[in-house]
């Protein structure tokens, strides 16, 4: 039985217009939230294997901002890129042409969770121009050589060996149940017993909503061969990162690192969540967002 959406009602309140664009010769879809004339933009930029459904319960929180909202190239409705690896240079020139595309250049503040925080902030280093920038659950520090480096090399045998393999045993082996679920025990830290399963469940439903597996493995080894901190002393605009006290990605004294780099950011640190923070803190995400951008409010909860 498929579990109700905690936010659904908030969701149902302030309905996704849905859009597709041609980025560099492949097409790009996209949904928006909030009123269309609204004076303050956010475009948000969700993490590896995920799509614009991961970041829908923090958009069912604010209101009187236009959010926008697209699967990035190679995963969710979103074609693969077009004659570009899915590298981190590829993603980052995509997401500069989707902004420039929709003539926000410069107005847009922009937004990235967990592997989207590396491609918001190399597109900022080379050139994308936002007057705020937003990092939830940032990758701070090098996957391979940090305290998961071991799973990472594992992690990245095992999508080499499901790419390596014939598609009829390979591509399921990226997609398998258990692979899945183990993912998401590994992440999710809720107590909450319904609020834990409506997380499998959005892991299940769209953790497997890629295009192939080589884009896939190439968006993998973007991930784990880079990290924020690369690209952070480049950045001037000021920066809100939001973290978590129970990150396995990324633990604190990384993040604490990845604060002194840039010219003006304000560190939060969440108790008690890890790496998704987008599901099970939407509301107190929610929340510093509207504070650090002076603009929009929170829904009021929903009985």
């Amino acid at each position: 039985m498929r579990p109700a959406s905690p936010y659904g009602a908030l969701l149902d309140a302030t309905p996704a217009r849905h859009s597709v664009v041609e980025v560099l010769g492949s097409s790009t879809h996209y949904w928006e939230y909030g009123p269309k004339d609204a004076d303050t933009v956010l475009v948000l930029v969700h993490g590896f294997r995920g799509d614009h459904h991961g970041l829908e319960a923090v958009c069912a929180h604010i209101r009187g901002i236009r959010i926008i909202s697209p699967d990035i190239p190679g995963f969710g409705a979103s074609e693969p890129l077009s004659g570009r690896a899915h590298d981190i240079e590829g993603y980052a020139l995509w997401l500069q042409s989707f902004v420039e595309g929709l003539d926000l250049n410069g107005s847009a503040i922009i937004l990235g969770h967990s592997f989207g925080s590396i491609v918001v902030s190399a597109a900022l280093a080379r050139g994308l121009v936002t007057p705020r920038l937003i990092l939830v659950n940032p990758i701070a520090a090098p996957a391979l050589s940090g305290p998961n480096g071991v799973l990472s090399k594992i992690t990245l045998w095992f999508y080499q060996l499901a790419r390596a393999l014939p598609h009829a045993i390979g591509a399921p082996m990226l997609s398998n149940w258990l692979v899945v679920r183990v993912m998401s025990l590994a992440m999710v830290k809720t107590h909450d017993p319904e609020l834990r399963r409506w997380v499998h469940h959005q892991h299940h439903a769209h953790f497997s909503s890629y295009a192939n597996r080589d884009s896939l493995l190439e968006a993998f080894e973007a991930s784990i061969g880079s990290d924020v901190s690369m690209f952070a002393s480049e950045i001037t605009v000021p920066t809100l990162l939001i973290g978590a006290r129970n990150d396995p990605i990324s633990p604190v004294p990384a993040q604490e690192r990845l604060h002194t780099l840039f010219a003006d950011s304000q560190l939060e640190i969440f108790d008690n969540v890890g790496h998704l923070i987008h599901y099970e803190r939407p509301r107190e995400a929610a929340e510093l967002i509207v504070r650090f951008l002076n603009a929009g409010t929170v829904a009021e909860p929903t009985s």
